[in-house]
């Protein structure tokens, strides 16, 4: 008998070593996807990581539309794009009004005659203790990082259903893969985007539509001036800047944007960006006991309540002698590069 099972051992890890080797054969066979003409829709598109996306992307000849809720902010952007020869549209929408979103894919049908790829990039970051972050934070979180993202999906799939072909790329975070202290809504929301994200996946593949989740750590993409911060909200703003700018923590827009095109391009179910976030990520998959205990250690050392309370500040309006700095000189550059600042404005 104990031979019998120590065979049929064997059989399953062979058959497990044959089925991982035809998968690898499958995904070396994917043709190639190539970038020039195909339309590419970005939410959130007019600063930050979306704005470097665009810029990646109309390099490689795609035709981008962007959106976003501020008209001063895309015509901004649209500017720095077509400086570069870019093909761009773009447009004003708030990815929470469903009516919109609608209204807005059909412009960009209109323009370009379709949409093969989708970046739900849009997103609302509240940084604070959880006794100031209040129902209507994690609501407004959810609203962005979940409804729009569904809404957006919703709006392009049946297009890309009929077409028989099509790209979906949500960016969630870290955060939506391990609990992050003083980010409770920006976490809860982006959780449920992996969520969906991953289901959306495994149903669509079928019609040869492939949905990539990505989850980045920290970025420098000087997106840090724009986010929300509440309670201590000076403190507050120095950690996350701080941690922001250091190269050990953080990885640079550029090369995340690069990253996240390539597994658009193999159709990745996931991926995570930067070293620290994998291992992280990991940490928290093998050892949620420990990861946890290790997040509320360093919840202890974090502002307390106080300060503003359930107000919030932008990051622009929460300077103080720690941020910005000679630390923080790097990310504050790019927030100007990436248009998290309008021409002239200074970190109050």
């Amino acid at each position: 008998m104990e031979e019998k099972n120590k065979n049929g051992w064997w059989i399953a890890a062979a058959l497990g070593i044959g089925a991982v080797a035809a998968y690898a054969t499958l995904r070396r066979q994917r043709p190639e996807y190539d970038w020039e003409n195909k339309v590419v829709l970005i939410t959130g598109g007019s600063r930050g990581l979306g704005l470097v996306l665009a810029r990646a992307l109309a390099a490689r000849g795609a035709l981008v539309a962007i959106v976003a809720r501020d008209a001063e902010e895309l015509e901004r952007a649209e500017t720095d794009l077509r400086q570069d020869g870019a093909a761009v549209f773009q447009t004003v929408c708030d990815v929470r009004n469903q009516s919109e979103v609608e209204r807005v894919t059909e412009a960009v049908r209109s323009y370009y005659g379709q949409i093969d790829v989708l970046i739900n990039n849009a997103g609302v970051i509240q940084v604070g203790p959880l006794e100031v972050q209040t129902q209507t934070d994690f609501e407004s979180a959810m609203a962005v990082h979940f409804w729009g993202a569904f809404y957006m999906m919703q709006a392009v799939l049946p297009e890309m259903k009929r077409r028989g072909a099509g790209r979906v790329v949500n960016i969630s975070s870290i955060g939506g893969k391990i609990p992050v202290p003083h980010l409770a809504p920006y976490c809860a929301s982006k959780f449920a985007l992996v969520g969906l994200s991953g289901a959306m996946r495994v149903e669509l593949a079928k019609d040869n539509i492939f949905v990539t989740t990505v989850c980045p750590g920290l970025m420098r993409t000087g997106s840090h001036v724009n986010a929300v911060f509440k309670g201590q909200n000076e403190k507050e703003y120095a950690w996350f800047s701080i941690g922001n700018a250091l190269p050990v923590s953080s990885i640079g827009a550029e090369r995340a944007a690069e990253q996240i095109i390539e597994a658009t391009e193999r159709g990745d179910a996931e991926l995570i960006i930067s070293t620290q976030a994998k291992l992280a990520a990991k940490a928290y998959a093998l050892f949620p006991e420990l990861a946890a205990d290790i997040s509320s250690l360093v919840n202890r050392i974090l502002p307390e309540a106080g300060g503003i309370g359930e107000n919030h500040a932008l990051g622009k309006e929460s300077a103080s002698n720690l941020s910005p700095s000679f630390i923080t000189a790097s990310i504050d550059k790019q927030s100007r590069r990436n248009n998290e600042l309008e021409p002239n404005e200074k970190i109050m």
